[in-house]
């Protein structure tokens, strides 16, 4: 069985590039860091900016990223985590990410940004106030936002966030209580599944184990007709692998590229 959607439409990536542990099982040995995004582009044609959830980089780490990347790649930047976990972002922060994102924007390789929020993110009218300013602030960048909490998957709130312009995020995720369920949600402007892993005994862990996850190829296949259900609306679909742990993220996302084309090697 493959997908419906056009190839090109397709646009499957990683969350993340620069992992230690991916030297030998995906980059060569001896890859440098500075040469792994080179190595990335030949493979994929998209990427997660997952660090800047972390540390919100300097323009010039920017314009060096956006230049190793040929003229049809594009990317998502996550946002700090001071404006999804903490949510007490400064004016200062606001606009040093504001600077960090103009050689994506300029570039015209700025596809959206990430808000992914905690599993503590629980849903209130607060909360989805906070949601839709959030929205505001970022401008006529598309904001894509992923919940932990299943709760967030009621249809009222998810129209009305769909409804202010927002991609909503689907998931797939261990099989834990109150996260969310591995079902289509959004698909306007673009549909955007992110693939976590299914490791249930290490989840509430955290830490790189908890992405400690090989997907089989009947998993990865009967995410198809949702896949196909995303593109719909805008013909685009981004699906971003999470289980960066030991390079098993760079592995799932070329397997399901296989067989959802039937370009299998």
């Amino acid at each position: 069985m493959t997908g419906e959607i056009k190839k090109n439409t397709l646009r499957i990536g990683t969350s993340g590039y620069s992992f230690a542990d991916w030297v030998g099982p995906f980059y060569p040995k001896g890859t440098e860091k500075g040469k792994m995004l080179d190595y990335y582009c030949g493979f994929f044609s998209t990427v997660e900016i997952n660090s800047t959830y972390y540390r919100i980089m300097h323009p010039r780490v920017s314009w060096n990223i956006v230049n190793k990347t040929p003229e049809d790649f594009d990317f998502m930047v996550k946002l700090h985590a001071s404006m999804t976990h903490s949510r007490d972002a400064t004016p200062e922060q606001w606009d040093q990410y504001g600077k960090m994102l103009e050689p994506f924007k300029e570039s015209r390789k700025l596809a959206g940004l990430l808000a992914q929020f905690p599993y503590s993110f629980k849903p209130s009218e607060p909360a989805v106030r906070y949601v839709e300013e959030l929205n505001e602030r970022t401008g006529s960048v598309t904001l894509a936002v992923e919940f932990r909490y299943d709760e967030w998957y009621d249809e009222g709130i998810l129209r009305r966030l769909s409804g202010d312009g927002m991609a909503l995020v689907s998931v797939d995720l261990p099989g834990l209580p109150h996260l969310p369920p591995p079902v289509p949600v959004g698909g306007s402007p673009f549909g955007y599944l992110r693939m976590h892993g299914r490791n249930t005994a290490r989840w509430w862990e955290g830490g790189p184990l908890r992405y400690d996850y090989t997907y089989s190829d009947q998993e990865l296949a009967a995410w198809f007709p949702a896949i196909d259900r995303l593109g719909e609306g805008s013909g685009t679909v981004f699906v971003m692998f999470n289980n960066c742990h030991f390079g098993q993220a760079v592995r799932d996302a070329i397997r399901l590229k296989e067989l959802f084309t039937g370009e299998e090697k």
